[in-house]
């Protein structure tokens, strides 16, 4: 306001201006004319003598802007312009081509330059640099005579800035090329300040950076630009503090704290002890915790710096109750069987972030958040509480999926499926499915209940019909089918798993009877109890590269087909994964299965043992290993034992892998361990991000009249 004032009043005649009284000269009318130069003729000085009076002002001028300084060299000091970057030289104090005399009017061309060509241009991008630094080397040879106990911390710290410098730096990174000198200074200061702050980062805060850019020697050479470090002293932690009330325990703050005093100050060490904190504090009862910003005092006549830490840890609490805003798809109830924790125990992040993935997992919900708020009250011991916030927006429940594959003496087969995942809330879903092939056809409708009041629980009630045919037999099955099962996720994969159930089935199928040396058609009525544990310490529940994983699967059974029969089915497999490399894994597995308590020809032969496939004996086509008929038709068998051995190299998102399977299918009950067949191959992996894409081409070494050359298996997940 007071600006806009001014002008006003400035402008208002009604203001009369202050009066003023004379003012005295400032020079007297005696100085003023003494200082004219008299106008009295004077003869002129001839021409030479006014030429050798310039050409004397001309060479004084120019010999003392040369001082020092070679024209031809366009590196200068820096005691000129104060630029760190010795690129080009300070215009002249006198310019010889104003001397020249001007061109004839009649040669002076009026028109303007032309524009530059492509060729022009890049001769202009043809400017070459070699990038050098020095002073590292000079600083590490120092520090070596120093002190024998910081030669490797500061050797380990010169590398280091090295590494990362050139790892980011401008000039590096452009290959040695720029489009001008100017470019390259650029270039440079940027360097310049990228090299400081690595210096500073490694607890060197007095280092200094010299740039230097100095034309080649030669003719057309490459610009030499020189880094000279000037690293200083290094400064190490002094006294540490902390500023916070305390906590429980006591040195929860200390503890996690792993820089110690007499150490470097080393900007990640730091950065990454202050993260820890803001992680340890959630994860033991402090859900309100906040890091400050740090102070270093730095004292540059001990090299010291003592450092201080602010840190507010909130109040220490437990675990409170579920809220839950936004669309919500679950209520408090359910949210709480997701939980792996109690209301009154101690607040636990991990916790916190297993519950966010476990309600991700459901695939029910498009965004989701979960955190600690204040709760109402206090525990018996004056422990406040904090509630959980969940905030849900649902994701649409209903999904398209699809698959397809293909296996010798398997054919083509393709599957999709459509899925309601709530339809029947919560996480009640309702799947229709249905596969195509040449040697299957079916069609199924499924209801299933996932965290089915405990956690990873599923019940899942089924109804299928399946029409197979197979050179074993053809069957047209009907089944009904229960399960209960508490299974891994992708998302969390369990150690231990188990199923159990129970199925009715009744199928109509044609195979070959020994007995009657003929194919017949039988219809049978099979119920199952069937049991399944699995013990998993594999890294990944698709694509694992260590560990090993043990599944035991035992289904007491009972046939009506001719007359009552009683047997059980068993089913050992187990696998292991041992990385040789980063990207090269040797995978070896091992099965073996039998069914005691009936006769093969009692047994329908859809509930056989056979081998050969891709998930069995590859080289071999699908349940082609076992027990032949005259027309070399497999009949199955009632044990079998597979062995497999692979060799994964992994290169990106593809990979390539070798190996060997063997194994046989039996008669008797027993497996015999004896006249194994034995199948080699290769193939190609594509990893996405569901698991790898796999495609086998495997040959068996010891066919057998009807078994094919080659065999092609394509499927998605490993073999095993």
């Amino acid at each position: 306001m007071s600006s806009a004032a001014a002008p006003l009043l400035a402008q208002n005649p009604a203001v009369e201006p202050p009066a003023t009284g004379p003012r005295a000269p400032v020079i007297t009318d005696t100085e003023f004319n003494g200082a004219i130069p008299s106008l009295d003729d004077a003869p002129l000085e001839s021409i030479e003598a006014w030429q050798a009076d310039q050409e004397n002002r001309a060479a004084d001028g120019s010999v003392a802007q040369r001082t020092g300084q070679n024209p031809a060299d366009p590196a200068i000091s820096t005691v000129q312009d104060n630029d760190a970057v010795k690129l080009l030289p300070d215009p002249p104090v006198t310019d010889l081509q104003l001397d020249d005399p001007l061109p004839p009017i009649e040669n002076f061309d009026t028109e303007p330059p032309p524009e530059p060509t492509q060729a022009a241009e890049r001769e202009v991008g043809a400017v070459r640099y070699i990038l050098r630094m020095d002073g590292l080397d000079a600083a590490a040879t120092a520090e070596l005579a120093k002190d024998a106990d910081g030669i490797a911390v500061e050797a380990a710290a010169w590398n280091d800035v090295r590494s990362r410098f050139y790892d980011l730096s401008s000039l590096k990174e452009k290959g040695g090329r720029a489009d001008s000198r100017a470019e390259i200074g650029q270039r440079a200061r940027a360097d310049r300040q990228l090299l400081l702050d690595i210096l500073n980062g490694q607890g060197f805060f007095d280092a200094d950076v010299q740039v230097k850019i100095e034309t080649s020697a030669t003719q057309g050479g490459p610009v030499n630009v020189v880094l000279t470090v000037l690293p200083g002293r290094r400064y190490y932690l002094g006294q540490i503090a902390f500023a916070a009330p305390a906590v429980q325990p006591a040195d929860l703050i200390s503890g996690y704290f792993a820089p110690k005093t007499g150490e470097a100050i080393v900007a990640d060490v730091i950065l990454a002890a202050e993260a820890k904190l803001s992680v340890q504090l959630p994860q033991n009862g402090y859900p309100f915790a906040n890091v400050g910003q740090r102070d270093i005092l730095l004292d540059s006549g001990t090299g010291m710096g003592d450092y201080t830490l602010p840190v507010d840890p909130g109040a220490r609490s437990y675990f409170g109750q579920l809220r839950t805003e936004g669309t919500a798809t679950f209520d408090a109830s359910h949210v709480a069987i997701l939980r792996r924790f109690k209301t009154g125990d101690l607040y636990d992040s991990r916790k916190v972030d297993d519950l966010r993935a476990a309600l991700i997992a459901t695939g029910l919900l498009s965004t989701v958040s979960v955190e600690a708020v204040p709760g109402e009250g206090v525990a018996p011991d004056g422990t406040p509480y904090a509630d959980l916030r969940v905030r849900q927006e649902a994701a649409p429940p209903r999904s398209l999926a699809a698959s397809a594959g293909y296996g010798t003496g398997q054919g083509f087969r393709a599957e999709g499926s459509w899925t309601h995942r709530n339809l029947f809330p919560p996480e009640g879903a309702l799947r229709v499915a249905a596969l195509l092939g040449t040697k299957e056809q079916a069609a199924s409708i499924a209801f299933d209940r996932a965290n089915a009041g405990r956690r990873d629980r599923n019940i899942e009630i089924s109804l299928s019909a399946l029409h197979s045919n197979f050179d074993a037999f053809e069957a047209y099955t009907g089944r009904l089918a229960m399960t209960m099962a508490l299974v891994s996720t992708p998302i969390w994969q369990k150690k231990f798993t188990w199923s159990m159930g129970a199925e009715i089935l009744g199928t109509s199928e044609d195979a070959f009877e020994l007995a009657r040396g003929a194919r017949d058609r039988r219809v049978y009525y099979v119920g199952a109890l069937p049991v399944q544990v699995g013990f998993d310490r594999s890294n990944d529940l698709l694509d694992p590269v260590r560990g090993y994983r043990v599944n035991l699967r035992v289904s007491p059974e009972a046939s009506l087909g001719t007359g009552k029969q009683i047997y059980a089915r068993a089913i050992l497999d187990g696998s292991y994964y041992y990385p040789v490399q980063d990207n090269i894994v040797v995978a070896a597995r091992a099965r073996v299965g039998t069914i005691a308590g009936i006769s093969r020809d009692n047994l329908a032969p859809s509930r056989r043992f056979y081998g050969g496939g891709g998930g069995s004996v590859r080289g071999f086509g699908y349940q082609r290993l076992g027990p032949l008929d005259p027309k070399y038709d497999p009949i199955g068998g009632r044990s079998v034992n597979e062995i497999a051995l692979e060799g994964r190299y992994r290169f990106g998102n593809f990979g390539v892998v070798g190996f060997v399977d063997a194994g046989q299918a039996y008669e008797s009950s027993i497996p015999k361990f004896d006249d194994w067949r034995v199948g080699v191959g290769i193939g190609g992996r594509f990893y996405t991000n569901f698991g790898p894409i796999r495609l086998d081409l495997a040959t068996p070494l010891n066919r057998r009249p009807g078994d094919s050359r080659f065999s092609v298996y394509v499927s998605i997940g490993q073999a095993f």
